[in-house]
C-alpha cells in the first residue's frame, strides 16, 4: 500500500511539474500543419506565400519599409532587401510582438554597400505591429522589415522553422 502511495504522489508531482512548464501567452501558438520549407515575398503586390514543397499553404498581405521600391542599399534607406536570405533567428521579446529574423546582409549585400562606401544595414525582421505599427497611418512604415499583424506573426513564428529559405521579390 505504500509503494501505490508513492506511486500515486510521485505521478502527481510529475504532472504537476508538466503543467508548470506550460505557458498561458497566447502568443506562443503551436502549429500542427505541413511544414514550411520555403517563403515567396513579393514587394510590389503586398503578398507573401508559404509553401510546403511546390504546395502554397498561406498567403499574408504585409506592410514594408517606408520606402518600398527598389532593394535595400544602406543602412537607413527605408527599403526591404531583395533576393534569396533564410529565416535564422527569433525574438520573442520583440518590440514588435513577436519576430523572426531574416538573415540579411548576405555576402552580396556587404560587398555592394562596401563598394558603395556604405553602412549595410542589419536587423531586417518579420514582425507584429509594436506601437509604431499601430499608430502608422500608412501601410509601409518600417524601416526596412516586413509587417504582418500581431494574430499573424503569432502564426508565423510558430510555423516557420530556422533555416527556411525566403526569396524576396521586387
Amino acid at each position: 500500500m505504500r509503494r501505490d502511495f508513492l506511486k500515486l504522489m510521485l505521478g502527481g508531482a510529475s504532472l504537476l511539474a508538466i503543467a508548470s512548464c506550460s505557458t498561458t501567452d497566447p502568443k506562443f501558438k503551436s502549429y500542427s500543419g505541413p511544414p514550411v520549407t520555403r517563403i515567396d515575398v513579393f514587394k510590389s503586390s503586398r503578398v507573401m506565400t508559404f509553401y510546403s514543397g511546390s504546395t502554397p499553404i498561406r498567403s499574408i498581405n504585409f506592410g514594408l519599409g517606408y520606402a518600398p521600391v527598389g532593394n535595400k542599399e544602406y543602412e537607413g534607406d527605408g527599403k526591404t532587401p531583395e533576393g534569396l536570405y533564410y529565416i535564422d533567428r527569433r525574438n520573442p521579446n520583440s518590440r514588435y510582438h513577436l519576430s523572426v529574423g531574416i538573415s540579411y546582409p548576405n555576402d552580396a549585400d556587404r560587398a555592394r554597400a562596401m563598394m558603395q562606401g556604405v553602412q549595410v544595414g542589419s536587423d531586417i525582421f518579420i514582425h507584429g505591429q509594436g506601437p509604431e505599427g499601430r499608430a502608422a497611418t500608412k501601410r509601409d512604415w518600417t524601416v526596412g522589415c516586413i509587417a504582418v499583424t500581431d494574430a499573424e506573426i503569432e502564426d508565423i513564428y510558430a510555423m516557420v522553422p530556422d533555416g527556411t529559405p525566403i526569396m524576396i521579390y521586387p
